[in-house]
Protein backbone atom coordinates (compact mmCIF):
# COMPACT_ATOMS: atom_id res chain seq x y z
CA UNK A 1 0.00 0.00 0.00
CA UNK A 2 1.15 3.47 -0.97
CA UNK A 3 3.00 5.38 1.72
CA UNK A 4 3.92 2.12 3.74
CA UNK A 5 6.96 1.72 4.83
CA UNK A 6 9.50 -1.05 3.98
CA UNK A 7 9.86 -2.97 6.59
CA UNK A 8 6.34 -3.05 6.68
CA UNK A 9 5.27 -4.27 3.17
CA UNK A 10 7.83 -7.27 3.77
CA UNK A 11 5.87 -7.95 6.80
CA UNK A 12 2.74 -8.02 4.96
CA UNK A 13 4.29 -9.88 2.56
CA UNK A 14 5.79 -12.40 5.51
CA UNK A 15 2.17 -13.15 6.66
CA UNK A 16 0.56 -14.13 3.80
CA UNK A 17 3.46 -16.53 2.71
CA UNK A 18 2.95 -17.93 6.54
CA UNK A 19 -1.07 -18.41 6.15
CA UNK A 20 -0.70 -20.10 2.31
CA UNK A 21 1.99 -22.36 4.32
CA UNK A 22 -0.47 -23.12 6.67
CA UNK A 23 -3.31 -23.67 4.06
CA UNK A 24 -0.94 -26.02 2.17
CA UNK A 25 0.00 -28.01 5.06
CA UNK A 26 -3.62 -28.30 6.60
CA UNK A 27 -4.43 -29.83 2.68
CA UNK A 28 -1.26 -32.19 3.37
CA UNK A 29 -2.48 -33.43 6.32
CA UNK A 30 -6.05 -33.87 5.02
CA UNK A 31 -4.83 -36.26 2.03
CA UNK A 32 -3.01 -38.68 4.81
CA UNK A 33 -5.11 -41.26 6.51
CA UNK A 34 -4.76 -40.48 10.47
CA UNK A 35 -4.28 -43.82 10.95
CA UNK A 36 -0.98 -44.44 8.65
CA UNK A 37 1.44 -43.84 11.21
CA UNK A 38 4.22 -44.60 8.66
CA UNK A 39 2.92 -41.59 6.44
CA UNK A 40 1.73 -38.95 8.89
CA UNK A 41 5.53 -39.68 10.30
CA UNK A 42 7.01 -38.62 6.69
CA UNK A 43 4.41 -36.13 6.66
CA UNK A 44 5.61 -34.36 9.71
CA UNK A 45 9.33 -34.36 8.70
CA UNK A 46 8.01 -33.01 5.29
CA UNK A 47 6.07 -30.29 7.03
CA UNK A 48 9.09 -29.72 9.15
CA UNK A 49 11.30 -28.85 6.21
CA UNK A 50 8.78 -26.47 4.80
CA UNK A 51 8.38 -24.19 7.85
CA UNK A 52 12.13 -24.19 8.80
CA UNK A 53 12.80 -23.57 4.80
CA UNK A 54 10.36 -20.60 5.11
CA UNK A 55 11.50 -19.02 8.21
CA UNK A 56 15.53 -19.01 6.63
CA UNK A 57 13.75 -17.36 4.08
CA UNK A 58 12.31 -14.51 5.86
CA UNK A 59 15.48 -14.48 8.06
CA UNK A 60 17.23 -13.85 4.72
CA UNK A 61 14.78 -11.23 3.91
CA UNK A 62 15.06 -9.09 7.00
CA UNK A 63 18.30 -9.28 7.01
CA UNK A 64 18.91 -8.26 3.34
CA UNK A 65 16.47 -5.54 4.34
CA UNK A 66 18.63 -4.35 7.19
CA UNK A 67 21.19 -4.16 5.28
CA UNK A 68 19.86 -1.50 3.12
CA UNK A 69 18.84 0.28 5.63
CA UNK A 70 22.17 0.96 7.44
CA UNK A 71 23.91 1.19 3.68
CA UNK A 72 21.69 4.11 3.35
CA UNK A 73 22.40 5.61 6.96
CA UNK A 74 26.19 5.27 6.08
CA UNK A 75 25.63 7.67 3.31
CA UNK A 76 24.20 10.25 5.07
CA UNK A 77 26.25 12.40 7.65
CA UNK A 78 24.81 15.17 10.04
CA UNK A 79 21.41 14.99 8.55
CA UNK A 80 23.17 16.02 5.01
CA UNK A 81 23.02 13.25 1.86
CA UNK A 82 24.56 14.17 -1.14
CA UNK A 83 22.34 13.61 -4.28
CA UNK A 84 23.29 13.69 -7.72
CA UNK A 85 21.03 16.41 -9.80
CA UNK A 86 20.42 16.54 -13.89
CA UNK A 87 24.10 17.98 -15.57
CA UNK A 88 26.11 15.65 -13.40
CA UNK A 89 26.50 17.91 -10.51
CA UNK A 90 25.59 17.28 -6.77
CA UNK A 91 23.92 19.27 -3.98
CA UNK A 92 23.21 18.63 -0.31
CA UNK A 93 19.93 17.99 0.65
CA UNK A 94 18.77 18.73 4.30
CA UNK A 95 17.27 15.40 5.67
CA UNK A 96 14.80 15.37 8.51
CA UNK A 97 15.77 14.16 11.78
CA UNK A 98 14.39 11.34 13.14
CA UNK A 99 11.33 12.30 15.31
CA UNK A 100 11.04 10.63 18.94
CA UNK A 101 7.44 9.48 16.99
CA UNK A 102 9.27 7.59 14.25
CA UNK A 103 11.94 6.19 17.02
CA UNK A 104 8.88 4.19 18.68
CA UNK A 105 7.35 3.56 15.58
CA UNK A 106 10.92 1.68 15.13
CA UNK A 107 10.80 -0.07 18.44
CA UNK A 108 7.57 -1.33 18.20
CA UNK A 109 8.16 -2.57 14.53
CA UNK A 110 11.35 -4.56 15.71
CA UNK A 111 9.51 -5.94 18.43
CA UNK A 112 6.78 -7.18 16.21
CA UNK A 113 9.08 -8.64 14.08
CA UNK A 114 10.96 -10.28 16.97
CA UNK A 115 7.81 -11.75 18.17
CA UNK A 116 6.94 -12.78 14.94
CA UNK A 117 9.94 -14.49 14.65
CA UNK A 118 9.34 -16.11 17.90
CA UNK A 119 5.77 -17.83 16.87
CA UNK A 120 7.24 -19.24 13.80
CA UNK A 121 9.82 -20.88 16.18
CA UNK A 122 7.89 -22.32 18.67
CA UNK A 123 5.09 -24.03 15.86
CA UNK A 124 7.84 -25.69 14.21
CA UNK A 125 8.70 -26.86 17.58
CA UNK A 126 5.17 -27.81 18.62
CA UNK A 127 4.99 -30.33 15.58
CA UNK A 128 7.31 -32.49 17.42
CA UNK A 129 5.97 -30.96 20.87
CA UNK A 130 2.87 -31.54 22.89
CA UNK A 131 0.31 -31.00 20.38
CA UNK A 132 1.01 -32.97 18.19
CA UNK A 133 1.17 -35.98 20.18
CA UNK A 134 -1.78 -35.27 21.67
CA UNK A 135 -3.18 -35.20 18.07
CA UNK A 136 -1.72 -38.70 17.29
CA UNK A 137 -2.73 -40.40 20.38
CA UNK A 138 -6.10 -39.37 19.60
CA UNK A 139 -6.21 -40.65 16.27
CA UNK A 140 -5.18 -43.78 17.43
CA UNK A 141 -7.74 -44.04 19.97
CA UNK A 142 -10.73 -42.51 17.27
CA UNK A 143 -9.43 -45.26 14.72
CA UNK A 144 -10.47 -48.11 16.88
CA UNK A 145 -14.23 -46.59 16.78
CA UNK A 146 -13.85 -46.06 12.95
CA UNK A 147 -13.96 -42.43 13.82
CA UNK A 148 -11.50 -39.71 12.94
CA UNK A 149 -10.98 -35.57 14.19
CA UNK A 150 -13.94 -33.31 12.96
CA UNK A 151 -12.21 -29.58 13.90
CA UNK A 152 -14.15 -27.29 15.09
CA UNK A 153 -13.81 -23.44 15.04
CA UNK A 154 -12.12 -22.32 18.65
CA UNK A 155 -14.48 -19.14 19.21
CA UNK A 156 -15.34 -19.83 22.56
CA UNK A 157 -18.41 -21.93 21.63
CA UNK A 158 -16.65 -25.27 20.72
CA UNK A 159 -18.27 -27.48 23.22
CA UNK A 160 -21.60 -26.26 21.89
CA UNK A 161 -20.71 -26.23 18.15
CA UNK A 162 -18.97 -29.39 18.52
CA UNK A 163 -22.54 -30.54 20.26
CA UNK A 164 -24.79 -29.43 17.43
CA UNK A 165 -22.52 -31.00 14.58
CA UNK A 166 -22.99 -34.00 16.24
CA UNK A 167 -26.79 -33.87 16.72
CA UNK A 168 -27.04 -32.53 12.84
CA UNK A 169 -25.25 -36.26 12.16
CA UNK A 170 -27.87 -38.06 13.93
CA UNK A 171 -31.33 -38.74 11.87
CA UNK A 172 -32.82 -39.81 15.23
CA UNK A 173 -32.10 -36.69 17.16
CA UNK A 174 -35.42 -34.88 15.58
CA UNK A 175 -34.76 -30.87 15.31
CA UNK A 176 -32.00 -29.71 15.67
CA UNK A 177 -30.43 -26.61 18.07
CA UNK A 178 -28.68 -23.80 17.34
CA UNK A 179 -25.44 -23.16 19.53
CA UNK A 180 -27.42 -20.51 20.71
CA UNK A 181 -30.50 -22.72 21.57
CA UNK A 182 -27.96 -25.12 23.28
CA UNK A 183 -26.61 -21.81 25.21
CA UNK A 184 -30.10 -20.99 26.63
CA UNK A 185 -31.59 -24.04 27.34
CA UNK A 186 -28.38 -24.69 29.52
CA UNK A 187 -28.59 -21.86 31.60
CA UNK A 188 -32.54 -22.80 31.98
CA UNK A 189 -31.74 -26.19 33.37
CA UNK A 190 -29.03 -24.87 35.31
CA UNK A 191 -31.52 -21.72 36.93
CA UNK A 192 -34.00 -24.57 37.29
CA UNK A 193 -31.73 -26.97 39.48
CA UNK A 194 -29.41 -24.84 41.41
CA UNK A 195 -29.02 -27.44 43.93
CA UNK A 196 -27.62 -29.64 41.11
CA UNK A 197 -24.52 -27.37 39.80
CA UNK A 198 -24.71 -24.39 42.53
CA UNK A 199 -21.82 -26.33 44.90
CA UNK A 200 -19.75 -27.75 42.58
CA UNK A 201 -19.25 -23.94 41.47
CA UNK A 202 -17.02 -21.47 43.68
CA UNK A 203 -15.87 -17.83 43.12
CA UNK A 204 -12.06 -17.87 41.74
CA UNK A 205 -10.71 -15.54 44.41
CA UNK A 206 -12.29 -16.35 47.15
CA UNK A 207 -12.98 -20.26 46.71
CA UNK A 208 -16.62 -19.19 48.38
CA UNK A 209 -19.29 -21.18 46.94
CA UNK A 210 -20.74 -18.77 44.30
CA UNK A 211 -23.65 -16.78 45.81
CA UNK A 212 -27.19 -16.68 44.74
CA UNK A 213 -26.08 -12.75 42.51
CA UNK A 214 -22.66 -14.77 41.27
CA UNK A 215 -24.73 -18.32 40.18
CA UNK A 216 -27.56 -15.95 38.00
CA UNK A 217 -23.97 -14.06 36.81
CA UNK A 218 -22.80 -17.04 35.92
CA UNK A 219 -26.14 -18.54 34.12
CA UNK A 220 -26.30 -15.57 32.29
CA UNK A 221 -22.72 -15.84 30.91
CA UNK A 222 -23.89 -19.13 29.60
CA UNK A 223 -26.63 -18.13 27.69
CA UNK A 224 -25.08 -15.08 26.22
CA UNK A 225 -21.48 -14.72 26.14
CA UNK A 226 -18.82 -16.95 24.66
CA UNK A 227 -17.70 -18.65 28.09
CA UNK A 228 -16.29 -21.49 27.64
CA UNK A 229 -17.94 -24.67 28.80
CA UNK A 230 -17.17 -27.80 30.29
CA UNK A 231 -18.09 -30.92 32.92
CA UNK A 232 -20.92 -29.13 34.83
CA UNK A 233 -22.13 -27.76 31.46
CA UNK A 234 -22.10 -31.39 29.69
CA UNK A 235 -23.80 -32.19 32.53
CA UNK A 236 -27.03 -30.31 32.38
CA UNK A 237 -26.72 -31.06 28.41
CA UNK A 238 -27.70 -34.48 28.65
CA UNK A 239 -30.57 -33.48 31.41
CA UNK A 240 -31.85 -31.53 28.34
CA UNK A 241 -31.20 -33.84 25.19
CA UNK A 242 -32.22 -37.01 27.16
CA UNK A 243 -28.90 -38.48 25.52
CA UNK A 244 -25.69 -39.73 26.89
CA UNK A 245 -22.32 -37.70 26.15
CA UNK A 246 -18.54 -39.39 25.74
CA UNK A 247 -15.40 -37.20 26.14
CA UNK A 248 -12.81 -39.16 24.62
CA UNK A 249 -8.95 -37.57 25.66
CA UNK A 250 -5.70 -38.18 24.68
CA UNK A 251 -3.96 -39.60 28.46
CA UNK A 252 -7.07 -40.21 30.58
CA UNK A 253 -10.09 -42.53 30.33
CA UNK A 254 -13.09 -41.71 27.90
CA UNK A 255 -15.56 -39.64 30.22
CA UNK A 256 -19.45 -40.73 30.05
CA UNK A 257 -21.81 -38.21 31.45
CA UNK A 258 -25.57 -38.92 31.26
CA UNK A 259 -25.39 -42.90 31.04
CA UNK A 260 -28.80 -43.18 32.23
CA UNK A 261 -30.24 -41.27 28.94
CA UNK A 262 -30.87 -43.55 25.76
CA UNK A 263 -30.76 -41.12 23.14
CA UNK A 264 -27.87 -41.18 20.40
CA UNK A 265 -24.83 -41.23 21.91
CA UNK A 266 -22.84 -37.74 21.72
CA UNK A 267 -19.24 -38.26 20.91
CA UNK A 268 -17.03 -35.12 21.58
CA UNK A 269 -13.20 -34.78 21.68
CA UNK A 270 -11.24 -32.74 24.58
CA UNK A 271 -7.70 -31.51 23.60
CA UNK A 272 -5.74 -29.76 26.31
CA UNK A 273 -3.16 -28.39 23.55
CA UNK A 274 -5.15 -27.28 20.54
CA UNK A 275 -4.29 -24.24 18.33
CA UNK A 276 -1.76 -23.07 20.93
CA UNK A 277 -4.83 -21.87 23.12
CA UNK A 278 -5.12 -24.48 25.63
CA UNK A 279 -8.31 -26.25 26.23
CA UNK A 280 -10.82 -27.04 23.12
CA UNK A 281 -13.53 -29.51 22.13
CA UNK A 282 -13.84 -30.74 18.84
CA UNK A 283 -16.56 -33.15 17.32
CA UNK A 284 -15.99 -36.19 15.36
CA UNK A 285 -16.62 -38.31 12.24
CA UNK A 286 -17.05 -41.71 10.38
CA UNK A 287 -13.14 -42.78 9.49
CA UNK A 288 -12.57 -41.68 5.45
CA UNK A 289 -11.60 -45.19 3.47
CA UNK A 290 -8.10 -44.64 3.62
CA UNK A 291 -8.46 -46.43 -0.20
CA UNK A 292 -10.98 -43.79 -1.50
CA UNK A 293 -10.00 -40.55 -3.52
CA UNK A 294 -12.16 -37.37 -2.69
CA UNK A 295 -11.28 -36.43 -6.23
CA UNK A 296 -13.45 -39.42 -7.44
Amino acid sequence: MEGEAPEELLMKQHRKEKKDLQAKIQSMKNAVPKNDKKRRKQLTEEIGKLEADLNRKHEEEIRQLRSTADSKVEEVANGVETMKVEGGGEEEVKQPRVTKAQKRRDKKSAQEKERESRIAEAEVENLQGMRHQEGLKLAQKLAQKKLQIKEISSDGHCMYRAIEDQRARHAQSGLSMTVKELRSRTAEHMRENVDDFLPFLTNPDTGDVLTADEFEKYCSDVEHTAAWGGQLELRALTQVLHSPIEVIQSDSPTIRIGEEFDGELITLIYMRHAFGLGEHYDSVEPLKDPTSSEDG
